[in-house]
């Protein structure tokens, strides 16, 4: 039972890294169109709120991403799930919250836009 605990914790760190501000160079391919496709979607029902939920959905994902590595690495290592504590999570707020402050100027620079501002 133990490396079936191992095995899962190593694909949940994995899918947690894809989605972590770790890996920054997959923020295009990963985060960046999460969080734009949430943003499109919550623009579709409501256009004036396109920059807050870009914003809300980069920063799920990336603190989303860490509670996964964490928890996926704490399994893999001692091959059994334990609670996430909460020095923990106010950790990876924090952490999710600087990527997120990098993402809020590139909206203010209008680097990411609407998709309707892409397509005329």
């Amino acid at each position: 039972m133990t490396w079936k605990r191992q095995i899962r914790g190593g694909v949940v760190g994995f899918i947690g890294f894809l989605l972590s501000p770790l890996s920054w160079w997959n923020d295009l391919f990963v985060n960046i169109p999460l969080a734009l496709g949430f943003a499109w979607l919550m623009a579709w029902l409501w256009p004036a709120a396109f920059e807050a939920s870009f914003i809300v959905g980069y920063w799920l994902t990336n603190v989303l991403g860490l509670v996964l590595m964490s928890r996926g690495a704490k399994e893999l290592l001692t091959g059994e799930a334990s609670p996430y504590s909460r020095r923990g999570l106010v950790k990876d707020l924090l952490v999710g919250l600087l990527y997120t402050g990098v993402i809020v100027v590139l909206l203010k620079l209008r680097f990411l836009q609407p998709a309707q501002a892409y397509f005329p």
